[in-house]
C-alpha cells in the first residue's frame, strides 16, 4: 500500500510534507508508512480517500482496478450541454412525470405515467413528556388539555 500512496503523491505532484498537510495526516506517520515501518491505519486511508475522491478506493486498498475512477462517471461540468437541467423536469406539471419511452420500448403507443400523490397527515400532538433523573426516578408531564 505504501507504493500506491507514493504513486498518488507522484501523480498529484506533491511532496510528503504537502501530502501530509492536504490529507491531515501527521508527517511522522506518513514518513513511517513510506519507509515501510508501519502500515496505514483505516483512519489514514479514509483521510486520503476523502481528500482525493477521484482515486479508486479498490485500487488504494487492494491494488485492483484503475488508479483513477472512471472520469466520465464522476466528472460533470455545470455548463455541460448533456447535463440535466432541473427546470426541464418541472415543465410537465408539478407532480406528474412521463417515463422515457426509450427505457420501455415495448409499449410505444401508450406512454407510462407515474403520479405522485401527497396525503396530508394530521398534525402531531404531544401527549406526554418524561424527564429522567440521575437517581433513577422520573417525572411525567402531561399537557393540561389532555385527560386520561
Amino acid at each position: 500500500m505504501k507504493d500506491r500512496i507514493a504513486q498518488i503523491m507522484k501523480e498529484e505532484q506533491m511532496s510528503a510534507i504537502q501530502f501530509a498537510k492536504e490529507t491531515g495526516i501527521q508527517q511522522a506517520s506518513l514518513s513511517h508508512i513510506l519507509n515501510g515501518r508501519n502500515n496505514p491505519s483505516l483512519e489514514i486511508i479514509k483521510k486520503i480517500h476523502q481528500r482525493f475522491t477521484h482515486i479508486n478506493l479498490e485500487w488504494l486498498l487492494y491494488g485492483e482496478g484503475e488508479m483513477i475512477n472512471n472520469p466520465s462517471k464522476f466528472n460533470y461540468s455545470l455548463f455541460d450541454e448533456n447535463t440535466i437541467n432541473a427546470d426541464d423536469s418541472l415543465k410537465k406539471t408539478k407532480y406528474d412525470k412521463e417515463i422515457n419511452r426509450e427505457e420501455y420500448p415495448n409499449d410505444l403507443q401508450n406512454p407510462i405515467k407515474e403520479t405522485v400523490k401527497y396525503i396530508e397527515k394530521p398534525q402531531k400532538e404531544i401527549i406526554e413528556i418524561r424527564i429522567f433523573f440521575n437517581d433513577g426516578t422520573y417525572e411525567t408531564l402531561i399537557p393540561q388539555n389532555k385527560q386520561f
